[in-house]
């Protein structure tokens, strides 16, 4: 598809912004393992911690393309900034948007809209990732809200987060209908960061394992109704789903570029290598399976903004995009490692990084296994 003059506005003013002020400190970004506060602070000016919140909530109200083409741009400076604002965004803000009270909302959103606050979405636990229903994370009624204790794996953002949305049972007896979500600011009494776990990449983001200590939630922090917490989980996943698939955009057209210039430059046997055949078919591939990944991705943020109006599903493509770019990202990142040969496999001209933070695309929001069982159902 082609993108609107405004879709195209703002995927060039975020490519600006991310060539100038995110490239150039990515590798110090993921040595240090977090990113400067006042960073968040820059992507808030520019609309990127609340892109598709109302503008009447301090968001800047845009349509799933022009999200899908920003995440892209930052995804293609550093792929584990793009995936703080994907949760950011498809998870945490928008939950809040559609299930959050009138008091929740104005409490939590100017915060995370404005960038002083990233959010974290624990749901997944060490015997429940792709199986939601198995969680065991206990919320216990008491007087005035409830006693929630339990632990939950691979939480993005746990460390730093000042907002976690909790998954957790609040009837045992109920399966998928007794599960619940809560606000829980995260320096509550009993929220204790059990470990900062030591990952293959994407290491700017921190990643964690989260224990619930006896931590009291109030009722007012209920997330939606009581036993909905299956529903709200379930809800978010197509935006998260085109979410980490325009990240896998990114991180493969940053891949491709690098491979694309150096081969320009290269030169064996008297000519620039992407004039040998071996080369210049290699990147020829890679840059047709990469457009038609992307195109499968914007066409899914159109389905879903068309649903936005219709009511109309986009799961199915949502997985389909997720599906795709994340296995095509990593084939184009490792086709362009190998055409730098051994200079590909050194830190300093970039490709290292990008297939280190490329590989957990295939796992997190959906395994693809579970893209798949997801696509298989819809047939």
């Amino acid at each position: 598809m082609i993108l609107t003059e405004t879709q195209a506005a703002v995927r060039d003013m975020v490519r600006d912004f991310a060539h100038e002020q995110i490239l150039p400190n990515a590798p110090a970004y993921e040595a240090a393992g977090a990113y400067p506060p006042e960073l968040f602070a820059a992507l808030a000016d520019m609309g990127l911690t609340g892109m598709t919140a109302p503008e009447e909530v301090g968001g800047a109200g845009l349509d799933y393309v022009s999200y899908a083409a920003a995440l892209i741009e930052i995804a293609a400076a550093d792929g584990a900034l793009s995936t703080i604002l994907s949760i950011q965004n498809s998870l945490i803000v928008s939950a809040l948007l559609r299930y959050g009270t009138p008091a929740q909302q104005a409490r939590f959103l100017p915060d995370l809209v404005g960038g002083k606050a990233i959010g974290a979405f624990a749901l997944t636990e060490a015997d429940a990732g792709s199986d939601a229903s198995a969680i065991r994370t206990r919320a216990r009624k008491v007087e005035g809200g409830y006693v929630l204790d339990g632990a939950k794996q691979f939480i993005s953002s746990g460390r730093i987060a000042k907002l976690a949305i909790v998954f957790a049972v609040t009837d045992p007896d109920a399966g998928k209908r007794g599960l619940s979500a809560f606000l829980v600011p995260t320096d509550s009494a009993g929220y204790v960061v059990d470990k900062v776990e030591h990952k293959l990449g994407q290491r700017a983001s921190d990643t964690c394992a989260i224990r619930f200590d006896n931590l009291f939630v109030p009722d007012d922090l209920m997330l939606g109704q009581a036993g909905a917490g299956y529903a709200i989980a379930l809800s978010n996943l197509e935006a998260g789903r085109i979410g980490i698939a325009a990240q896998c955009i990114g991180m493969a057209q940053a891949a491709l570029e690098i491979a694309v210039g150096y081969a320009k430059e290269r030169k064996s046997f008297g000519q620039p290598i992407i004039q040998h055949q071996a080369v210049g078919f290699r990147l020829a591939d890679l840059a047709a399976r990469l457009e038609a990944a992307r195109q499968l991705v914007l066409h899914a943020a159109a389905v879903k903004d068309a649903g936005s109006e219709t009511g109309q599903s986009c799961l199915k493509e949502a997985s389909m995009a997720k599906l795709v770019a994340s296995e095509t990202a990593e084939a184009v990142v490792s086709g362009a490692l190998q055409t730098l040969g051994g200079y590909g496999y050194l830190e300093e001209f970039g490709i290292a990084r990008i297939y280190r933070d490329v590989r957990v695309c295939q796992i997190y929001e959906g395994t693809s296994d579970i893209q798949r069982m997801v696509i298989a159902r819809a047939l």
